[in-house]
């Protein structure tokens, strides 16, 4: 079966920008992230999404998942589960394009938090 591939239009338009400020997040009240290097990127309807260097995570506490899903504007993403000291984890609350379609290739090498279940702070500059 094949996969619709969608480029943004006017009715849906996406946008990235890099974030002006300091990008932190917390799972459980554990530093997971913290850059001042993020993507802010805007898709339609949605609220703005913090997309953060692989480089700026805490790479101690993640954890590869086999959980998968696809975007017909970003492509294939792959997801991550973080196990913070003390027991705490979130399972899958990441999310991150490894070869995003060309429209959004900034993407690529970041990664993406799910708000409401991890506390995302930006401090602007």
């Amino acid at each position: 079966m094949t996969r619709p591939v969608l480029a943004p239009t006017a009715e849906h338009p996406i946008s990235i920008l890099p974030t002006e400020g300091r990008v932190t997040v917390r799972v459980g009240g554990h530093v997971v992230a913290d850059t001042t290097a993020a993507l802010t990127l805007r898709e339609s309807t949605y609220s703005p999404v913090q997309y953060i260097p692989r480089a700026d995570l805490d790479e101690a506490v993640l954890e590869a998942s086999d959980h998968t899903t696809y975007c017909p504007y970003k492509g294939d993403a792959t997801y991550l589960s973080v196990a913070v000291p003390g027991g705490e984890r979130e399972d899958d609350v990441i999310w991150t394009y490894e070869d995003p379609f060309e429209a959004v290739a900034q993407i690529g090498g970041h990664v993406a938090f799910y708000a409401n279940r991890a506390e995302v702070t930006v401090e602007e500059a």
